[in-house]
């Protein structure tokens, strides 16, 4: 089977990276890692959950075009290393980003058989609720985020599934059977088919 790439996207407080760390480790999934120039929050680490880099760091990579799609959010940058990517495609991996909208609209110019998922909770006013509760950004971040997950949901349909992220178990089952099914996909099996026509 061919690598396949799937982007996971859904505003703060959808529950993006809990259910991506427990995707099923059976899958061959490959986890890509993000450049970042915002400071690491609690328990955050270097090379683990982002990899962690100044603002001239960030722009001299860019500049090397070294990004697959990169952003600017809340006054940060955020990129995803091309080459990454690119490899673990080619070993047949399947590539999960965890990525904003904008950036995962960029991917789908340039990787058109990309799966996107959008993850969402089930009402607005719990989404409100954990963003609020995280406590980890002061009021004003928290409403500029409420305001950005509305215009983020407006794109849904430019998605090829969504996924309610009411509890984390069922979401999980819900992008692994996604996975599933998109792997078997004409397309993605073509050395497969080869085989029985030669």
């Amino acid at each position: 089977m061919r690598g396949m790439l799937v982007i996971i996207s859904g505003p703060s407080g959808s529950g993006k990276g809990t259910v991506v760390k427990r995707l099923d480790p059976k899958k061959n999934y490959a986890l890509s890692i993000s450049i970042t120039t915002r400071p690491p929050r609690n328990g955050e680490v270097d090379g683990k959950d982002y990899f962690f880099r100044t603002k001239e760091e960030f722009i001299k990579i860019r500049e090397n075009n070294q990004f697959l799609e990169h952003a600017v959010y809340m006054d940060y940058y955020y990129g995803t290393p091309r080459n990454y990517v690119q490899n673990q495609i080619s070993e047949g991996k399947v590539v999960v980003l965890e990525i904003d909208v904008n950036g995962a609209l960029q991917v789908k110019k340039k990787f058109s058989e990309a799966v996107l998922i959008f993850l969402m909770p089930p009402t607005i006013d719990e989404l409100n609720r954990r963003l609020i509760h995280r406590n980890t950004e002061e009021l004003g971040v928290i409403e500029d985020r409420i305001k950005r997950a509305h215009e983020e949901i407006k794109l849904i349909n430019k998605y090829d599934y969504l996924v309610i992220n009411d509890e984390v178990k069922n979401a999980v089952h819900d992008i692994n059977t996604i996975v599933e099914a998109e792997s078997l996909k004409p397309s993605r099996c073509k050395d497969l088919i080869k085989c029985f026509e030669e």
